[in-house]
């Protein structure tokens, strides 16, 4: 169990995910996790999914918290910081999860020294499947990053990165479930035109793609090996997988991930 206090300032469908994550984890009590919403409305229903503490007042999450999170969009992070910059703990970890916001912009805004920590998660996180990306300023120490670490592989996975690689992981695993979805929405569309019922199609469709994910990651062969061993020879799937290629299947994946690369870069730019 980590003992720490976590504050999330902001409660939209991120922090949720992390927050349902760490819960299911066991990693820390719920009487130690704090959250800030702007209406009574989400702050309540949080409090009532999660049994956490809730508040409209940024601030009193942000006296609180040893692990700050700021759950908030990019374009609001500069008047949440203003907001609470002078009341933080001077020993808490300042951990943002938007894109585009640098290290940099976090020390610039608060004005002092702080322990920043960037996050890059994503939203499988609320059924234990996370990937985070994490970065960290010189202030934060070897112990503390550890701290992050182990609060994001509680629901998941995490990697430790260079910051000048940061703009590049929401394509790869922030937004890229999207992508997924939409492939397994496909592979279903595919099995109900050939007569199977659509419930079945997508648990179906599901379980493939969790397999085969389940494969690379237990396995550490290469993904074309496996794939390799899928396709006998003269058999159906290497026409589906020359199909696919025909159709432009994986430099229509790079395409994406070059747009959502270039769109996390503008985001950042545009601080």
């Amino acid at each position: 169990m980590l003992n720490k206090k976590i504050g999330f300032i902001g409660s939209g469908k991120m922090a949720e995910a992390i927050i349902g994550g760490l819960i299911k984890s066991e990693l820390v009590p719920a009487n130690q996790i704090f959250a800030s919403a702007k209406t009574r409305e989400t702050v309540e229903k949080i409090a009532d999914k999660y049994a956490i503490q809730t508040t409209i007042q940024n601030r009193e999450v942000a006296a609180k918290a040893d692990m700050l999170i700021l759950a908030v969009k990019p374009d609001l992070h500069k008047a949440v910081i203003e907001e609470i910059k002078d009341i933080v703990k001077s020993e808490a970890v300042i951990i943002t999860i938007a894109a585009g916001i640098t290290l940099d912009f976090l020390e610039t805004t608060f004005g002092h020294s702080i322990k920043a920590v960037r996050v890059m998660p994503n939203t499988p996180s609320l059924v234990g499947e996370g990937m985070s990306a994490i970065c960290s300023n010189d202030e934060t120490n070897a112990q503390e990053l550890q701290e992050v670490i182990r609060l994001f592989e509680s629901f998941g996975k995490a990697e430790v990165l260079p910051e000048k690689l940061m703009d590049a992981v929401p394509a790869v695993s922030g937004s890229s479930p999207a992508y997924v979805y939409m492939f397994i929405e496909a592979l279903a569309d595919g099995a109900v035109q050939q007569g199977i019922a659509r419930n079945q199609a997508y648990t179906m469709a599901a379980q493939a793609v969790l397999g085969a994910a389940k494969m690379v990651l237990e396995t550490g062969k290469h993904p074309g090996e496996l794939k390799d061993n899928v396709c006998t020879p003269g058999g159906a799937t290497i026409e589906a997988v020359t199909t696919l290629e025909k159709h432009g299947f994986r430099s229509a994946v790079v395409s994406a991930m070059e747009a959502c690369t270039e769109k996390s870069k503008r985001l950042k730019n545009s601080k």
